[in-house]
Protein backbone atom coordinates (compact mmCIF):
# COMPACT_ATOMS: atom_id res chain seq x y z
CA UNK A 1 0.00 0.00 0.00
CA UNK A 2 2.81 2.36 0.98
CA UNK A 3 4.64 1.84 -2.43
CA UNK A 4 1.20 2.46 -4.46
CA UNK A 5 0.80 5.88 -2.63
CA UNK A 6 4.64 6.68 -3.72
CA UNK A 7 3.99 5.65 -7.16
CA UNK A 8 0.94 8.12 -7.56
CA UNK A 9 2.84 11.15 -5.83
CA UNK A 10 5.44 10.36 -8.15
CA UNK A 11 3.47 11.17 -10.96
CA UNK A 12 1.62 13.88 -9.45
CA UNK A 13 5.57 15.18 -8.84
CA UNK A 14 6.16 14.35 -12.47
CA UNK A 15 3.06 16.06 -13.67
CA UNK A 16 3.68 18.92 -11.62
CA UNK A 17 7.49 19.29 -12.78
CA UNK A 18 6.30 19.24 -16.42
CA UNK A 19 4.08 21.71 -15.79
CA UNK A 20 6.36 24.13 -14.33
CA UNK A 21 8.98 23.15 -17.03
CA UNK A 22 7.19 23.99 -19.42
CA UNK A 23 5.94 27.64 -17.79
CA UNK A 24 9.61 28.41 -17.17
CA UNK A 25 10.57 27.83 -20.69
CA UNK A 26 8.01 30.50 -21.67
CA UNK A 27 9.86 34.10 -20.81
CA UNK A 28 7.64 36.10 -22.68
CA UNK A 29 5.41 37.34 -19.27
CA UNK A 30 8.97 38.51 -17.71
CA UNK A 31 9.75 40.34 -20.58
CA UNK A 32 6.25 41.64 -21.38
CA UNK A 33 6.20 43.05 -17.60
CA UNK A 34 9.54 44.44 -18.01
CA UNK A 35 8.43 46.10 -21.44
CA UNK A 36 6.24 47.47 -19.61
CA UNK A 37 7.26 48.96 -16.71
CA UNK A 38 9.95 50.59 -19.09
CA UNK A 39 6.98 52.28 -20.87
CA UNK A 40 5.53 53.17 -17.50
CA UNK A 41 8.70 55.15 -16.59
CA UNK A 42 9.03 56.80 -20.36
CA UNK A 43 5.33 58.02 -19.97
CA UNK A 44 6.08 59.23 -16.13
CA UNK A 45 9.35 61.13 -17.44
CA UNK A 46 7.59 62.80 -20.29
CA UNK A 47 4.32 63.39 -17.93
CA UNK A 48 7.17 65.25 -15.14
CA UNK A 49 8.84 67.39 -17.93
CA UNK A 50 4.88 68.65 -18.77
CA UNK A 51 3.92 69.18 -15.67
CA UNK A 52 6.96 71.65 -14.88
CA UNK A 53 6.74 73.13 -18.48
CA UNK A 54 3.14 74.12 -17.41
CA UNK A 55 3.85 75.09 -14.17
CA UNK A 56 6.52 77.68 -15.46
CA UNK A 57 3.27 78.92 -18.03
CA UNK A 58 1.14 79.16 -14.93
CA UNK A 59 3.82 81.33 -13.55
CA UNK A 60 4.51 83.51 -16.14
CA UNK A 61 0.68 84.12 -16.43
CA UNK A 62 0.31 84.94 -12.46
CA UNK A 63 3.14 87.53 -13.47
CA UNK A 64 1.13 88.49 -16.26
CA UNK A 65 -1.89 89.15 -14.51
CA UNK A 66 -0.31 91.01 -11.86
CA UNK A 67 1.22 93.28 -14.24
CA UNK A 68 -2.68 93.80 -15.46
CA UNK A 69 -3.34 94.16 -12.12
CA UNK A 70 -1.02 97.48 -11.92
CA UNK A 71 -1.84 98.69 -14.76
CA UNK A 72 -5.06 98.42 -13.86
CA UNK A 73 -4.69 99.98 -10.60
CA UNK A 74 -2.75 102.97 -12.62
CA UNK A 75 -4.89 103.36 -14.67
CA UNK A 76 -8.05 103.95 -12.49
CA UNK A 77 -5.53 106.12 -10.47
CA UNK A 78 -4.88 108.73 -13.49
CA UNK A 79 -8.55 108.34 -14.21
CA UNK A 80 -8.02 106.84 -17.17
CA UNK A 81 -11.09 106.45 -19.53
CA UNK A 82 -13.96 103.93 -18.88
CA UNK A 83 -12.62 102.00 -22.26
CA UNK A 84 -9.19 101.56 -21.53
CA UNK A 85 -10.21 100.04 -18.41
CA UNK A 86 -12.99 97.83 -19.37
CA UNK A 87 -10.15 96.60 -22.28
CA UNK A 88 -7.66 95.93 -19.27
CA UNK A 89 -10.51 94.10 -17.29
CA UNK A 90 -11.43 92.26 -20.02
CA UNK A 91 -7.63 91.42 -20.36
CA UNK A 92 -7.14 90.46 -16.83
CA UNK A 93 -10.28 88.07 -17.61
CA UNK A 94 -8.86 86.28 -20.36
CA UNK A 95 -5.93 85.60 -18.47
CA UNK A 96 -7.54 84.23 -15.76
CA UNK A 97 -9.54 81.69 -17.78
CA UNK A 98 -6.03 80.57 -19.33
CA UNK A 99 -5.03 80.07 -15.74
CA UNK A 100 -7.95 78.40 -14.96
CA UNK A 101 -7.52 75.83 -17.81
CA UNK A 102 -3.66 75.51 -17.08
CA UNK A 103 -4.80 74.65 -13.58
CA UNK A 104 -7.29 71.95 -15.10
CA UNK A 105 -4.37 70.60 -17.17
CA UNK A 106 -2.48 70.63 -14.31
CA UNK A 107 -4.77 68.50 -12.52
CA UNK A 108 -5.02 65.76 -15.53
CA UNK A 109 -1.45 65.43 -15.34
CA UNK A 110 -0.97 65.30 -11.79
CA UNK A 111 -4.04 62.27 -12.24
CA UNK A 112 -1.79 60.98 -15.26
CA UNK A 113 1.26 60.78 -12.82
CA UNK A 114 -0.62 58.93 -9.95
CA UNK A 115 -2.01 56.64 -12.09
CA UNK A 116 1.37 55.24 -13.54
CA UNK A 117 2.63 55.61 -10.04
CA UNK A 118 0.21 52.78 -9.55
CA UNK A 119 0.69 50.64 -12.72
CA UNK A 120 4.29 50.76 -11.73
CA UNK A 121 3.44 49.68 -8.23
CA UNK A 122 1.54 47.22 -9.84
CA UNK A 123 3.95 45.72 -12.35
CA UNK A 124 6.44 45.16 -9.13
CA UNK A 125 4.32 43.33 -7.80
CA UNK A 126 3.68 41.15 -10.51
CA UNK A 127 7.51 40.60 -11.20
CA UNK A 128 8.09 40.03 -7.60
CA UNK A 129 5.35 37.15 -7.87
CA UNK A 130 6.93 35.84 -11.04
CA UNK A 131 10.10 35.71 -8.98
CA UNK A 132 8.44 33.88 -6.53
CA UNK A 133 6.90 31.42 -9.17
CA UNK A 134 10.72 31.03 -10.28
CA UNK A 135 11.98 30.32 -6.84
CA UNK A 136 9.13 27.74 -6.32
CA UNK A 137 9.96 26.12 -9.18
CA UNK A 138 13.58 25.82 -8.70
CA UNK A 139 12.53 24.10 -5.06
CA UNK A 140 10.01 22.15 -7.09
CA UNK A 141 12.96 20.87 -9.48
CA UNK A 142 15.33 20.15 -6.66
CA UNK A 143 12.98 18.40 -4.37
CA UNK A 144 12.13 15.98 -7.24
CA UNK A 145 16.03 15.75 -8.39
CA UNK A 146 16.30 14.45 -4.82
CA UNK A 147 13.14 12.08 -5.11
CA UNK A 148 14.60 11.00 -8.09
CA UNK A 149 17.97 10.41 -6.54
CA UNK A 150 16.57 8.54 -3.19
CA UNK A 151 13.97 6.26 -5.22
CA UNK A 152 16.56 5.61 -8.17
CA UNK A 153 13.90 6.47 -10.85
CA UNK A 154 14.92 9.05 -13.39
CA UNK A 155 11.99 10.38 -14.87
CA UNK A 156 11.92 11.67 -18.87
CA UNK A 157 10.67 15.02 -18.63
CA UNK A 158 11.10 15.50 -22.37
CA UNK A 159 8.91 12.19 -22.86
CA UNK A 160 5.09 13.22 -23.96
Amino acid sequence: MVDGSRDVDVEKLISFSKDLVQFLKDDKDVGFLKQCLEQSNAVQLQCLSEYQTLRSSIQDYEAKINMCNQRIAEAQSEAAGDAEIDTLQKEREQKLQIEQLLREELRVITDEIDDLDHQRASIEEQMQSLEKLERDQLRAEMKLSLYASVTCIIPDLYDQ
